[in-house]
């Protein structure tokens, strides 16, 4: 029988925020899996599980390129799924460890899905876990949501007009990879008279997280690729 694919969610940085199942899960297995860094350097979620590993198991990188040619991420999705495969089918458990929720736009789901489109059999199992929005909300000391407000999250910002759009619907708005856009997005809160409703948490759960409370005066800030904007478009009128 073929081995299991597991996909585990290592979180946004803190390797204390795995869950024991998670744990478990990468302890036991002979092959554990990652995105490989870039550059020669460890990526993210192999820097937060290596403290968790032992000598004997067998790591395997796996590149994912980050780029947006669909044709380029197909064929990385396919090498990706066919190293897993060399060892699923003698037997061996396989744990892909992902940053943050292994169903929080993850890489793992591409992977998952482009191993079973070859081999429908394979059983694959998600563990679930802490992903960016909720760790960043907890570093700020203030919930994501409350009663009945509605949440929107942007992964990617590619035009001002979708983040116009969620602040006039939502109540709480959250921008994933804000750094790129940030200038931009800083204009559009201020037009809409919200920057003191926003917040900043770069690097959240780590060391060097750094968390920008109010963005009034903060037009040009130069953040990290790992920081993440949070609005309260809406706030509570009667916290009682």
């Amino acid at each position: 029988m073929a081995g299991r694919l597991y996909g585990i969610s290592v979180g946004p940085g803190d390797p204390e925020l795995l869950t024991v199942k998670a744990v478990r899960l990468l302890q036991r297995s002979p092959v554990v899996a990652y995105p490989a860094g870039v550059r020669g350097k460890a990526g993210f979620a192999e820097q937060i599980i290596q403290s968790w590993l032992h000598p004997d198991q067998v790591q395997l990188p796996l590149t994912f390129p980050y780029v947006q040619d669909t044709e380029v991420l197909l064929e990385a999705w396919k090498l990706a799924a066919e190293q897993v495969w060399l060892y699923l089918k003698t037997g061996q458990d396989v744990v892909f460890a992902c940053e943050g929720d292994v169903s929080f736009y993850s890489t793992f789901t591409y992977l998952a899905q482009t191993l079973q489109a070859s081999h429908p059999d394979v059983v694959v199992e998600a563990v679930p876990g802490v992903c960016s929005p909720l760790a960043a909300a907890a570093s700020l000391g203030l919930p994501l949501t409350i009663r009945q407000q509605r949440l929107m999250v942007l992964p990617a910002l590619y035009n001002l007009t979708e983040l116009e759009t969620a602040l006039k619907w939502a109540d709480v708005v959250v921008v994933m990879k804000v750094s790129s856009v940030y200038p931009q997005v800083w204009q559009v809160l201020e037009r809409f008279n919200l920057l003191g409703q926003s917040y900043v948490v770069e690097w959240a759960t780590l060391p060097q997280q750094r968390i920008y409370k109010g963005l009034q005066g903060l037009p040009d800030l130069q953040l990290h690729y790992f920081s993440l904007l949070i609005v309260q478009v809406a706030l509570d009128p009667d916290p009682a």
